[in-house]
Protein backbone atom coordinates (compact mmCIF):
# COMPACT_ATOMS: atom_id res chain seq x y z
CA UNK A 1 0.00 0.00 0.00
CA UNK A 2 1.33 3.55 -1.31
CA UNK A 3 2.33 6.23 1.78
CA UNK A 4 -0.28 8.37 2.59
CA UNK A 5 1.28 11.35 2.83
CA UNK A 6 -2.17 13.01 4.14
CA UNK A 7 -1.59 11.21 7.50
CA UNK A 8 0.39 13.58 8.44
CA UNK A 9 -2.84 15.91 9.78
CA UNK A 10 -3.84 13.36 11.80
CA UNK A 11 -0.48 13.26 13.52
CA UNK A 12 -0.64 17.00 14.10
CA UNK A 13 -4.24 16.25 16.11
CA UNK A 14 -2.82 13.21 17.94
CA UNK A 15 0.28 15.07 18.99
CA UNK A 16 -2.06 17.54 20.37
CA UNK A 17 -3.37 15.77 22.54
CA UNK A 18 -0.71 16.45 24.89
CA UNK A 19 -0.72 19.89 24.04
CA UNK A 20 2.06 19.70 21.48
CA UNK A 21 1.74 22.33 18.48
CA UNK A 22 3.96 22.39 15.30
CA UNK A 23 6.71 24.58 15.98
CA UNK A 24 6.25 26.05 12.38
CA UNK A 25 2.45 27.18 10.83
CA UNK A 26 1.67 24.97 8.56
CA UNK A 27 0.28 27.47 6.22
CA UNK A 28 3.46 28.02 4.10
CA UNK A 29 3.01 30.96 2.51
CA UNK A 30 3.31 32.54 6.25
CA UNK A 31 7.08 30.81 6.67
CA UNK A 32 8.42 34.63 4.55
CA UNK A 33 7.03 37.26 7.20
CA UNK A 34 8.75 34.66 10.19
CA UNK A 35 11.75 34.38 8.58
CA UNK A 36 12.10 37.91 7.92
CA UNK A 37 11.10 38.48 11.65
CA UNK A 38 13.91 36.19 12.88
CA UNK A 39 17.04 36.44 10.44
CA UNK A 40 19.09 39.57 9.09
CA UNK A 41 17.63 41.71 6.53
CA UNK A 42 20.54 40.56 4.04
CA UNK A 43 20.49 37.11 4.00
CA UNK A 44 16.61 37.43 3.67
CA UNK A 45 16.18 39.84 0.96
CA UNK A 46 18.84 37.36 -0.68
CA UNK A 47 16.85 34.51 -0.66
CA UNK A 48 13.35 36.69 -0.97
CA UNK A 49 14.32 39.08 -3.15
CA UNK A 50 13.89 39.50 -6.58
CA UNK A 51 14.76 41.26 -10.04
CA UNK A 52 13.21 44.76 -10.34
CA UNK A 53 10.33 46.05 -8.47
CA UNK A 54 9.32 42.28 -7.67
CA UNK A 55 6.86 42.44 -11.03
CA UNK A 56 8.06 39.10 -12.27
CA UNK A 57 7.77 37.36 -8.52
CA UNK A 58 4.12 38.51 -7.85
CA UNK A 59 2.94 37.44 -11.55
CA UNK A 60 4.29 33.69 -10.72
CA UNK A 61 1.92 34.20 -8.15
CA UNK A 62 -0.94 35.94 -9.48
CA UNK A 63 -0.73 32.64 -12.42
CA UNK A 64 -1.37 30.02 -10.21
CA UNK A 65 -4.08 31.83 -8.29
CA UNK A 66 -5.81 32.59 -11.29
CA UNK A 67 -6.45 28.92 -12.33
CA UNK A 68 -9.25 27.66 -9.75
CA UNK A 69 -9.21 23.88 -9.27
CA UNK A 70 -12.53 22.14 -10.13
CA UNK A 71 -13.63 19.21 -7.79
CA UNK A 72 -15.23 15.76 -9.14
CA UNK A 73 -17.05 13.87 -6.55
CA UNK A 74 -17.47 9.65 -6.40
CA UNK A 75 -14.27 9.23 -7.69
CA UNK A 76 -12.66 6.14 -5.27
CA UNK A 77 -9.79 8.16 -3.78
CA UNK A 78 -9.54 5.82 -0.78
CA UNK A 79 -6.20 4.14 -1.90
CA UNK A 80 -3.90 7.06 -3.36
CA UNK A 81 -0.36 6.62 -4.88
CA UNK A 82 1.80 9.75 -5.04
CA UNK A 83 4.67 8.04 -6.47
CA UNK A 84 6.06 8.97 -10.27
CA UNK A 85 9.11 8.03 -12.23
CA UNK A 86 11.24 10.99 -13.43
CA UNK A 87 14.41 10.91 -15.45
CA UNK A 88 14.21 7.06 -15.17
CA UNK A 89 14.31 7.30 -11.19
CA UNK A 90 11.18 6.34 -8.97
CA UNK A 91 9.92 9.05 -6.37
CA UNK A 92 7.37 9.08 -3.85
CA UNK A 93 5.97 11.95 -5.42
CA UNK A 94 5.92 14.59 -7.65
CA UNK A 95 8.47 16.86 -6.19
CA UNK A 96 12.04 17.57 -5.64
CA UNK A 97 14.29 20.53 -3.72
CA UNK A 98 15.42 23.36 -5.85
CA UNK A 99 18.98 24.10 -6.61
CA UNK A 100 19.21 27.34 -3.85
CA UNK A 101 22.79 28.37 -3.11
CA UNK A 102 24.49 29.96 -0.22
CA UNK A 103 22.36 28.03 2.61
CA UNK A 104 24.65 29.33 5.40
CA UNK A 105 23.56 32.50 5.35
CA UNK A 106 20.01 30.91 6.42
CA UNK A 107 21.17 28.25 8.90
CA UNK A 108 24.80 27.33 9.99
CA UNK A 109 24.10 23.71 8.92
CA UNK A 110 23.33 24.96 5.39
CA UNK A 111 23.08 22.29 2.43
CA UNK A 112 23.41 19.30 4.91
CA UNK A 113 20.62 19.95 6.81
CA UNK A 114 18.56 20.43 3.90
CA UNK A 115 20.03 17.86 2.09
CA UNK A 116 19.28 15.25 4.87
CA UNK A 117 15.59 15.88 5.30
CA UNK A 118 15.12 15.59 1.75
CA UNK A 119 16.71 12.08 1.75
CA UNK A 120 15.03 11.45 5.44
CA UNK A 121 11.48 12.06 3.25
CA UNK A 122 12.43 10.51 -0.17
CA UNK A 123 12.17 13.45 -1.83
CA UNK A 124 15.25 14.04 -4.22
CA UNK A 125 17.83 17.10 -3.61
CA UNK A 126 19.24 18.95 -6.16
CA UNK A 127 22.48 20.71 -5.41
CA UNK A 128 23.49 24.28 -6.31
CA UNK A 129 27.18 24.46 -7.61
CA UNK A 130 26.65 27.93 -5.50
CA UNK A 131 26.46 26.11 -2.34
CA UNK A 132 28.61 26.98 0.91
CA UNK A 133 29.35 23.21 1.27
CA UNK A 134 31.72 21.00 -0.90
CA UNK A 135 29.23 18.75 -3.02
CA UNK A 136 31.25 15.59 -1.45
CA UNK A 137 29.97 16.27 2.02
CA UNK A 138 26.47 16.98 1.05
CA UNK A 139 26.48 13.30 -0.57
CA UNK A 140 27.85 11.45 2.49
CA UNK A 141 24.79 13.65 4.68
CA UNK A 142 22.62 11.81 2.37
CA UNK A 143 24.13 8.04 2.38
CA UNK A 144 22.35 6.32 -0.96
CA UNK A 145 19.41 8.71 -1.25
CA UNK A 146 18.61 11.08 -4.46
CA UNK A 147 20.39 13.40 -5.55
CA UNK A 148 20.57 15.84 -8.58
CA UNK A 149 23.35 18.47 -9.33
CA UNK A 150 22.98 22.09 -10.65
CA UNK A 151 25.74 23.34 -12.81
CA UNK A 152 26.43 27.10 -13.04
CA UNK A 153 28.32 26.94 -16.38
CA UNK A 154 31.22 28.19 -15.98
CA UNK A 155 33.72 29.96 -18.17
CA UNK A 156 36.59 27.70 -17.98
CA UNK A 157 35.82 24.22 -19.11
CA UNK A 158 38.25 22.43 -17.05
CA UNK A 159 36.55 24.11 -14.22
CA UNK A 160 32.98 22.42 -15.58
CA UNK A 161 34.60 19.43 -16.90
CA UNK A 162 36.07 18.82 -13.09
CA UNK A 163 32.69 19.42 -11.30
CA UNK A 164 30.60 16.73 -13.74
CA UNK A 165 33.18 14.31 -12.90
CA UNK A 166 32.78 15.23 -8.86
CA UNK A 167 29.46 14.99 -8.91
CA UNK A 168 29.19 11.48 -10.95
CA UNK A 169 32.02 10.32 -8.89
CA UNK A 170 29.78 11.36 -5.76
CA UNK A 171 26.23 9.98 -7.07
CA UNK A 172 24.56 12.82 -8.25
CA UNK A 173 22.52 10.88 -11.05
CA UNK A 174 21.52 13.73 -12.75
CA UNK A 175 22.39 17.21 -14.45
CA UNK A 176 20.63 20.54 -14.05
CA UNK A 177 22.05 23.49 -15.76
CA UNK A 178 20.83 26.40 -15.20
CA UNK A 179 20.61 28.44 -18.31
CA UNK A 180 19.01 31.81 -17.35
CA UNK A 181 22.03 33.64 -15.09
CA UNK A 182 24.75 34.57 -18.16
CA UNK A 183 24.47 37.65 -15.82
CA UNK A 184 23.40 38.49 -12.18
CA UNK A 185 20.31 40.25 -12.43
CA UNK A 186 19.33 43.81 -10.80
CA UNK A 187 18.10 43.06 -7.65
CA UNK A 188 17.45 46.09 -5.24
CA UNK A 189 17.10 44.71 -1.83
CA UNK A 190 20.55 43.23 -2.62
CA UNK A 191 21.74 46.57 -4.04
CA UNK A 192 20.49 48.44 -1.16
CA UNK A 193 22.01 46.01 1.49
CA UNK A 194 25.29 46.28 -1.08
CA UNK A 195 25.16 42.19 -0.22
CA UNK A 196 26.60 39.54 -2.10
CA UNK A 197 27.79 36.89 -0.12
CA UNK A 198 29.95 35.55 -3.02
CA UNK A 199 32.62 38.31 -2.29
CA UNK A 200 32.74 37.30 1.23
CA UNK A 201 33.82 33.88 -0.25
CA UNK A 202 30.33 32.39 1.01
CA UNK A 203 29.01 30.37 -1.86
CA UNK A 204 32.23 28.94 -3.15
CA UNK A 205 32.56 25.89 -1.52
CA UNK A 206 32.25 24.05 -4.80
CA UNK A 207 35.23 25.81 -6.04
CA UNK A 208 37.41 26.92 -3.62
CA UNK A 209 37.72 22.89 -3.20
CA UNK A 210 38.22 22.36 -6.65
CA UNK A 211 41.43 21.09 -8.53
CA UNK A 212 41.18 22.60 -11.26
CA UNK A 213 40.13 26.21 -10.28
CA UNK A 214 42.72 25.87 -7.68
CA UNK A 215 45.00 25.10 -10.57
CA UNK A 216 44.58 28.73 -12.02
CA UNK A 217 45.40 30.60 -8.81
CA UNK A 218 48.79 32.03 -8.00
CA UNK A 219 48.80 31.49 -4.60
CA UNK A 220 46.29 29.17 -2.23
CA UNK A 221 42.94 30.15 -1.46
CA UNK A 222 43.73 30.52 2.27
CA UNK A 223 46.69 32.57 1.52
CA UNK A 224 45.13 35.18 -0.62
CA UNK A 225 40.70 34.58 -0.32
CA UNK A 226 40.29 38.21 -2.33
CA UNK A 227 42.43 36.63 -5.24
CA UNK A 228 40.20 33.49 -5.05
CA UNK A 229 36.85 35.44 -5.01
CA UNK A 230 38.05 37.90 -8.23
CA UNK A 231 38.77 34.12 -9.92
CA UNK A 232 35.31 32.90 -9.31
CA UNK A 233 33.91 36.13 -9.90
CA UNK A 234 35.88 36.42 -13.06
CA UNK A 235 34.38 32.62 -14.84
CA UNK A 236 31.33 32.02 -12.66
CA UNK A 237 29.12 32.10 -15.55
CA UNK A 238 29.62 32.86 -19.28
CA UNK A 239 27.38 35.41 -21.66
CA UNK A 240 28.71 33.85 -24.50
CA UNK A 241 27.34 30.31 -24.54
CA UNK A 242 24.98 29.14 -27.04
CA UNK A 243 23.40 25.89 -28.34
CA UNK A 244 25.99 24.28 -29.72
CA UNK A 245 27.72 24.58 -26.74
CA UNK A 246 25.32 21.78 -25.16
CA UNK A 247 27.52 19.00 -26.92
CA UNK A 248 30.22 19.54 -24.56
CA UNK A 249 28.08 18.70 -21.68
CA UNK A 250 26.86 15.78 -23.27
CA UNK A 251 29.99 14.53 -23.84
CA UNK A 252 31.27 15.10 -19.99
CA UNK A 253 28.41 13.69 -18.68
CA UNK A 254 26.54 10.60 -18.81
CA UNK A 255 23.37 10.85 -17.35
CA UNK A 256 20.30 12.96 -17.99
CA UNK A 257 21.04 16.22 -18.39
CA UNK A 258 17.82 18.46 -17.75
CA UNK A 259 17.61 22.34 -18.99
CA UNK A 260 16.70 25.10 -15.96
CA UNK A 261 15.13 28.55 -16.76
CA UNK A 262 12.92 27.25 -20.28
CA UNK A 263 9.95 29.67 -21.19
CA UNK A 264 9.83 29.67 -24.72
CA UNK A 265 8.29 26.81 -26.24
CA UNK A 266 11.25 27.33 -29.22
CA UNK A 267 13.95 27.01 -27.07
CA UNK A 268 12.65 23.72 -25.34
CA UNK A 269 12.16 22.76 -29.33
CA UNK A 270 16.05 23.49 -29.38
CA UNK A 271 16.74 21.53 -25.93
CA UNK A 272 15.10 18.33 -27.38
CA UNK A 273 17.15 18.77 -30.62
CA UNK A 274 20.07 18.89 -28.39
CA UNK A 275 19.40 15.18 -26.61
CA UNK A 276 17.99 16.74 -24.16
CA UNK A 277 16.42 14.56 -21.38
CA UNK A 278 14.10 17.40 -19.69
CA UNK A 279 13.39 21.17 -18.86
CA UNK A 280 12.75 22.92 -16.21
CA UNK A 281 9.92 25.81 -16.76
CA UNK A 282 11.30 28.93 -14.65
CA UNK A 283 11.57 31.81 -14.66
CA UNK A 284 14.16 31.79 -11.57
CA UNK A 285 11.61 32.45 -8.91
CA UNK A 286 11.45 36.39 -10.70
CA UNK A 287 14.57 36.73 -9.93
CA UNK A 288 16.06 37.08 -13.03
CA UNK A 289 14.31 39.45 -15.52
CA UNK A 290 11.62 41.81 -14.21
CA UNK A 291 8.41 41.71 -16.21
CA UNK A 292 9.20 38.40 -17.17
CA UNK A 293 6.15 36.08 -18.30
CA UNK A 294 5.01 34.25 -15.19
CA UNK A 295 6.40 30.76 -15.55
CA UNK A 296 2.71 29.56 -15.09
CA UNK A 297 1.45 31.16 -18.42
CA UNK A 298 4.88 29.24 -19.89
CA UNK A 299 4.44 25.87 -18.85
CA UNK A 300 1.28 24.59 -21.27
CA UNK A 301 2.77 25.94 -24.23
CA UNK A 302 6.58 24.19 -23.31
CA UNK A 303 4.31 21.41 -22.77
CA UNK A 304 2.33 21.50 -26.03
CA UNK A 305 5.68 22.13 -27.63
CA UNK A 306 7.90 18.57 -26.06
CA UNK A 307 6.02 16.62 -23.75
CA UNK A 308 6.17 14.11 -25.73
CA UNK A 309 9.57 14.46 -26.25
CA UNK A 310 11.00 15.83 -23.09
CA UNK A 311 10.46 15.12 -19.27
CA UNK A 312 8.77 18.42 -18.09
CA UNK A 313 9.35 19.90 -14.68
CA UNK A 314 8.20 23.26 -13.22
CA UNK A 315 9.13 25.86 -10.57
CA UNK A 316 8.21 29.59 -9.56
CA UNK A 317 5.76 30.94 -7.38
CA UNK A 318 5.19 27.23 -5.92
CA UNK A 319 4.36 27.60 -2.12
CA UNK A 320 1.32 24.90 -1.36
CA UNK A 321 -0.09 21.58 -2.20
CA UNK A 322 -2.52 23.13 -4.26
CA UNK A 323 0.00 24.86 -6.34
CA UNK A 324 1.84 21.65 -6.85
CA UNK A 325 -1.78 20.58 -8.62
CA UNK A 326 -1.92 23.42 -10.78
CA UNK A 327 1.48 22.27 -12.12
CA UNK A 328 0.45 18.50 -12.40
CA UNK A 329 -2.98 19.92 -14.44
CA UNK A 330 -0.49 22.02 -16.68
CA UNK A 331 1.67 19.41 -17.60
CA UNK A 332 4.54 19.21 -15.54
CA UNK A 333 6.00 15.67 -14.67
CA UNK A 334 6.94 17.32 -10.97
CA UNK A 335 7.77 20.60 -9.08
CA UNK A 336 11.06 21.78 -7.82
CA UNK A 337 10.24 23.60 -4.55
CA UNK A 338 12.62 26.65 -3.53
CA UNK A 339 11.75 29.17 -1.32
CA UNK A 340 9.76 27.56 1.44
CA UNK A 341 11.95 24.94 2.23
CA UNK A 342 14.78 27.77 2.67
CA UNK A 343 12.42 29.49 4.95
CA UNK A 344 12.02 26.38 6.84
CA UNK A 345 15.78 25.75 7.22
CA UNK A 346 16.58 29.06 8.42
CA UNK A 347 13.57 28.82 11.14
CA UNK A 348 14.12 25.39 12.22
CA UNK A 349 17.19 23.62 10.43
CA UNK A 350 16.84 19.98 8.83
CA UNK A 351 13.52 19.85 10.97
CA UNK A 352 12.38 23.03 9.17
CA UNK A 353 12.99 21.52 5.75
CA UNK A 354 11.18 18.32 6.97
CA UNK A 355 8.33 19.96 8.28
CA UNK A 356 7.91 22.01 4.82
CA UNK A 357 8.47 18.72 2.48
CA UNK A 358 5.73 16.99 4.85
CA UNK A 359 2.97 19.76 5.14
CA UNK A 360 3.30 20.17 1.06
CA UNK A 361 3.07 16.83 0.39
CA UNK A 362 0.14 16.24 3.20
CA UNK A 363 -1.87 19.27 1.49
CA UNK A 364 -1.43 17.76 -2.16
CA UNK A 365 -2.36 14.51 -1.11
CA UNK A 366 -5.61 16.17 0.15
CA UNK A 367 -5.86 18.42 -2.53
CA UNK A 368 -5.90 15.65 -5.35
CA UNK A 369 -7.96 13.28 -3.81
CA UNK A 370 -10.46 15.88 -2.60
CA UNK A 371 -10.54 16.68 -6.31
CA UNK A 372 -11.24 13.41 -7.20
CA UNK A 373 -7.93 12.12 -7.99
CA UNK A 374 -5.50 8.99 -6.81
CA UNK A 375 -2.87 9.99 -8.48
CA UNK A 376 -0.54 12.97 -9.75
CA UNK A 377 -1.01 11.39 -13.37
CA UNK A 378 -4.54 11.93 -13.78
CA UNK A 379 -4.82 15.88 -12.78
CA UNK A 380 -5.66 17.76 -16.96
CA UNK A 381 -6.18 21.26 -18.38
CA UNK A 382 -10.03 20.24 -17.82
CA UNK A 383 -9.66 19.94 -13.83
CA UNK A 384 -8.95 23.90 -13.98
CA UNK A 385 -10.81 27.03 -15.26
CA UNK A 386 -9.16 30.50 -15.22
CA UNK A 387 -10.39 32.78 -12.94
CA UNK A 388 -10.56 36.33 -14.97
CA UNK A 389 -11.67 38.73 -12.38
Amino acid sequence: MAKHWADFQYEIYLNGMTGAVPRLPTDLTRLEELTARRLGPGPVGYVAGSAGDGSTARANRVALERRRIVPRMLRDVHERDLSVEVLGRPLPAPLALAPVGVLSIMHPEAEPAAARAAAAQGVPYILSSASSTPMEQVAEAMGDAERWFQLYWPKDREVARSFLDRARTAGYTALFVTLDTPLLSWRPRDLDQAYLPFLHGVGTANYFSDPAFRAGLAKPVHEDPNAAVMHFVGMFSDPAKSWPDLAFLRENWDGPIVLKGILHPDDARLAADAGMDGVVVSNHGGRQVAGSVAAADALPRVVEAVGDRLTVLFDSGVRTGDDVFKALALGARAVLLGRPYVYGLGLDGQAGVEHVIRCLLAELDLTLALSGHASPATPGPADLVEDRA
